[in-house]
């Protein structure tokens, strides 16, 4: 056999293999990458009021991560970290979000479309358990929704507790 053929072989083969499948997510995460400024309201339990919050957030991106990271600011005096940190690995996305209070919370999920949805696994229990929903959807060329949904335990219904809509800056 000819030796170059080996070569080329373990050079290409990868690529034609992983190409294809990331250079999706390359492109839809590389779409995220900015900073981003926006409003909107965040329930604490499922059972209280929303309270009007502002955030500031910073994006960055690799082929195969995010980080999102930033803060809240709620009433007077109410201020609080929020990030995402996601891999993707073979279709699924995978990481870790802080912002509930909880603890850091597990994230699990895959992308459909513009909207990445994905599952948490609080650190403790929320609103009566550790599961809920979060959302991250491209709006347009410059906007993002963060969408936080849980299961209210009275009620058995699912509430938003949180959806905050940001802009690119």
């Amino acid at each position: 056999m000819n030796p170059i053929v080996p070569a080329m072989m373990a050079c290409c083969v990868p690529l034609l293999f992983s190409t294809p499948a990331n250079a999706g997510e390359e492109q839809f995460l590389g779409s995220l990458k900015g900073e981003y400024a926006g409003k909107g309201e965040v329930r604490l339990r499922t059972n209280k009021a929303p309270i009007g919050v502002s955030c500031r957030f910073t994006s960055a991106t690799t082929g195969s991560s995010l980080s999102l990271k930033g803060r809240c600011r709620g009433l007077v005096v109410v201020s609080r970290a929020v990030g995402v940190d996601l891999k993707i690995s073979g279709g699924t996305y995978r990481g870790s979000y802080i912002g509930a209070g909880s603890g850091p919370a597990s994230l699990s999920g895959r992308r459909k479309g513009d909207t990445l949805n994905l599952a948490i696994g609080w650190a403790k229990a929320v609103n009566g358990d550790r599961r809920a929903n979060l959302s991250l959807a491209k709006a347009g060329k410059n906007g993002l929704t963060l969408t936080t949904t849980d299961r209210d335990p009275a009620s058995g219904k699912m509430v938003t507790t949180s959806r905050i809509t940001l802009q690119r800056q």
